[in-house]
């Protein structure tokens, strides 16, 4: 039986996303610097990663001469959002609380984020008065 994973995206492809998010633009070579430090990685895993992802629209590119620039396609704000929201739909049947209750409770966080958190969900409601 073929795994499926619960996003559209595998964990080499969000890497690699984000490191172009971070450049704003950026080659195959400028992606595969930034990876080289954690973990070797062949320059045409890189390349094939990035073509994937144009292909699937998180990514634009253009060719300067032999060379492809990539540039992000979509915000990574909303990337996050969509992701998350398959995360929500397939793993907490849809509920924004049971996702939230979930971090709060199991994550390990510290006072600081605890107190940012609350602070975001009072400014939300802030907003809505």
């Amino acid at each position: 039986m073929k795994k499926r994973s619960l996003t559209q995206m595998g964990e080499t492809e969000m890497e690699v996303l984000h490191h172009v998010w971070a450049l704003g633009h950026a080659t195959v070579a400028d992606v595969r610097a930034r990876i080289l430090p954690n973990r070797d990685v062949a320059y045409t895993t890189v390349m094939t990663v990035m073509k994937n992802l144009a292909e699937k629209g998180y990514l634009r590119y253009e060719k300067d001469g032999a060379t492809y620039v990539y540039s992000p396609a979509r915000p990574a704000e909303e990337v996050q959002h969509s992701l998350l929201q398959g995360v929500m739909q397939n793993v907490f049947k849809g509920s924004p609380a049971a996702l939230v209750q979930t971090l709060v409770r199991f994550e390990d966080l510290t006072e600081a984020e605890r107190a940012e958190i609350r602070h975001l969900i009072d400014s939300m409601e802030d907003d809505d008065a």
